[in-house]
């Protein structure tokens, strides 16, 4: 006979146990049971939820899942794809609720103001660089703003495979780059310039135009496009 969640005692099931003891003092593999609902004929939810975890590791790569992704998963099908994306979208919306971004997919960007506007409220008081990479369709209408690096207080290290790969799961069509420099200086440096072309060649190889590269400081910015760099 196949273990269910009905098999564990009342007080270890993850809904009991939510219930008891809230949200928090759940695993994500049992937060994920209870998004999932039900497992498959002869195996616990608590499995699929295990396979999700193993296969999407580390945690950040079940978020830019795609839907197609998720069903590639024994136990998942499209209405259960559907309910993790629904999910993982809410919580994105949310979090770019908290952090100030006046950011909503499918606005439409033509400056590199408009990209200043979209991240200075959640880039400009960092104190490490943060290093950004933003995806846009084919009408540049902006699809996600996505963190790739954490840096020390003065340089960042990206490289060129987190970059892309974040465009690819978002089917991006251009891209744009964008950091922080937590001195307030905007003027790019020699690096910054170095990485830009380094990133619009890997680009060019892979169909993903990269438009520009953003600093961005509290009070201005400097577009390396603008100024001439690339």
């Amino acid at each position: 006979m196949a273990f269910t969640v009905r098999d564990l005692p009342l007080e270890e099931r993850p809904r009991e146990r939510l219930q008891a003891h809230g949200a928090q003092a759940l695993s994500m593999q049992e937060l994920l049971a209870i998004v999932l609902g039900r497992g498959i004929s002869g195996e616990s939810v608590l499995n699929t939820a295990q396979r999700i975890l193993t296969t999407f590791s580390p945690l950040s790569n079940l978020s830019i899942a795609s839907l197609e992704d998720l069903q590639v998963i024994k136990g998942i099908g499209k209405a259960k794809a559907c309910q993790l994306l629904a999910c993982f979208e809410i919580a994105r919306r949310m979090y770019t609720q908290r952090n100030g971004q006046a950011v909503v997919h499918g606005r439409r960007v033509s400056r590199p103001a408009d990209v200043a506007d979209l991240v200075k409220n959640k880039i400009t008081h960092f104190a490490k660089e943060h290093f950004f990479v933003i995806s846009f369709d084919t009408r540049n209408q902006f699809i996600a703003l996505d963190i790739i690096s954490v840096g020390t207080i003065n340089a960042s290290l990206v490289h060129p495979r987190e970059v892309f790969d974040m465009a690819i799961h978002r089917h991006a069509v251009h891209i744009i780059l964008c950091h922080n420099h937590p001195s307030g200086a905007c003027d790019p440096s020699d690096e910054d310039v170095k990485l830009t072309r380094r990133l619009i060649s890997a680009g060019e190889l892979l169909g993903i135009s990269v438009l520009d590269h953003l600093i961005v400081s509290k009070d201005s910015y400097c577009s390396l496009k603008e100024a001439g760099y690339i």
